[in-house]
């Protein structure tokens, strides 16, 4: 019961000033395309007032306006703090997403559509309106309501993550937590592994497999190979008990290094080659300049020493100094396999020096940005798709293509895979239209930049824009106006 209105306290003020917001950005659209005398602006307007109207967009406003604030409540992540806002981001982002690219499909797909099918495009093609400023119009309206939607829900979905941290009830530590590896931006550098040694043993391990007949049966030979690298990948990473690794990490540069306030994150995940009853390792670390230790000389910059007792296949993360950076802007972090506390190998995967470049706020930004992104090249599509294909074979088409974009890593590994038969046709034929499909997951992913704390760099984001809507947007959008400006819209009748 206090639960419940607990809820309702948070979600009916929240209600009612996204209802109020929504209907202030709508007549301050409204005002702002009534104003241009062009007409694309016109049919911008006539485009946006027909979609504010759509019942699919009110269901839109009326989930987010309601769920949003309502898992801001209910979703508690691993139970802390930070895995609770880390959940909450990433579902309402993702939420936020979905809806939004399921709304600009309905819009983009159905206006056109819907001229066409009630002849109500006569209308507009006989004024001075010629058939290129009817799309751009088109897409500009929807653009509007696409880009007013985001900043809304957006702005929800931050005051809510702030509202959660700031009337959490835990530990100061806890707090400092959240701040350091949740309210921040941060650049992550990997140490690299020279493969070329590594393939080479692979490669001499199969030859000599292959020749004293022991290769295994049914299975193909990269299969095999795939095996043998991973394998020889694995040989490097491990470390047994009493040994132990360490890394080098060259160019670290960080600014104000010296001050005492200025920190880095070592992130990792240690896995096992035996699993321990308690599924937990001990693992001693060493951060700074090791090379002060191998050259047996004086200690000039101070090492960090730390101790993680912890689960493994789990990533975690400690706080180390930036003063331990050596001069040259070297820094090298060791690892201890003690005998003493494990009985296993241990495999230290995914190791990263993490350090901030930016704020939270800036990075939120960037990642509202990218899901436009997504949502103009889904408009794009949408329209150009509506000038020549009927309404549902349109909506199927851009469903594919949104969900191929979620899906666009694991299609084009899976269809690279099987290309090795396929020769010039695939490099000619079909390549260039995988070229074609969206990029909405892995790095083109707003939610890992928010949850990880990692810094969506403005490069990135411009070069992203770049090819998915001046690029490809804009490759499909001129084939778009290329079959309209040839399609027969009506029949003259004598």
């Amino acid at each position: 019961m206090d639960t419940l209105i607990s809820i309702s306290v948070v979600l009916f003020p929240v209600l009612l000033a996204g209802l109020l917001l929504y209907l202030l950005m709508i007549w301050v659209a409204g005002k702002l395309l009534s104003l241009t005398t062009s007409s694309i602006g016109a049919v911008a307007k006539i485009t946006f007032d027909q979609a504010v109207r759509m019942r699919v967009a009110v269901v839109v406003f009326a989930l987010l306006v309601i769920l949003l604030p309502l898992m801001s409540k209910i979703m508690v992540g691993d139970g802390t703090l930070l895995g609770k806002m880390q959940t909450f981001t990433s579902y309402g982002l993702g939420l936020i997403s979905f809806l939004l690219s399921i709304l600009t499909i309905a819009i983009s797909t159905f206006t056109l559509s819907n001229d066409l099918k009630r002849k109500s495009i006569f209308l507009v093609l006989t004024k001075p309106v010629r058939r290129f400023e009817l799309i751009l119009g088109k897409l500009l309206g929807i653009l509007l309501i696409n880009a007013m939607l985001l900043v809304l829900f957006g702005s929800v979905l931050y005051a809510c993550t702030l509202a959660v941290y700031r009337y959490a009830d835990v530990s100061d530590e806890e707090m400092a937590r959240v701040q350091n590896q949740f309210f921040t931006a941060r650049i992550g550098l990997k140490p690299t592994i020279d493969m070329e040694p590594l393939y080479k043993k692979a490669q001499e391990r199969y030859l000599a497999m292959e020749e004293n007949n022991q290769l295994p049966e049914g299975m193909s030979a990269s299969r095999i190979m795939r095996q043998l690298q991973g394998q020889e990948i694995m040989k490097v990473k491990a470390v047994a008990p009493g040994r132990d690794k360490t890394w080098d990490f060259e160019n670290v540069r960080i600014k104000s290094a010296e001050d005492s306030e200025t920190v880095l994150f070592v992130r990792y995940k240690l896995d096992v080659t035996i699993t321990p009853p308690n599924e937990q390792v001990l693992g001693t670390w060493a951060v700074g300049d090791l090379r002060q230790y191998r050259a047996g000389g004086e200690v000039k910059t101070p090492v960090y020493p730390w101790e993680s007792y912890g689960p493994i296949k789990t990533k975690r993360e400690f706080e180390v100094p930036a003063s331990v950076i050596a001069e040259d802007g070297y820094l090298g972090v060791g690892f201890f396999n003690s005998p003493a506390a494990n009985r296993t190998t241990i495999i230290p995967e995914d190791l990263e020096i993490l350090y901030e470049t930016g704020t939270f706020t800036g990075n939120y930004i960037r990642a509202i940005l990218l899901i436009l992104v997504h949502l103009a090249f889904l408009t794009i599509l949408g329209v150009a798709l509506s000038t020549w294909l009927s309404f549902p074979v349109a909506i199927l088409v851009c469903l594919v293509a949104f969900f191929a974009g979620l899906t666009n890593t694991f299609i084009m590994d899976a269809i690279a895979g099987m290309s090795s038969g396929l020769g010039l046709f695939y490099a000619f034929a079909v390549k260039p239209l995988l070229w074609l499909l969206p990029q909405f997951d892995g790095l083109h992913n707003p939610n890992g930049y928010i949850v990880d704390g990692r810094t969506l760099q403005w490069t990135f984001l411009a070069t992203t824009a770049g090819i998915t809507v001046f690029v490809k947007g804009l490759l499909i959008l001129l084939v778009g106006m290329l079959i309209f400006s040839r399609r027969e819209v009506a029949k003259a009748v004598v």
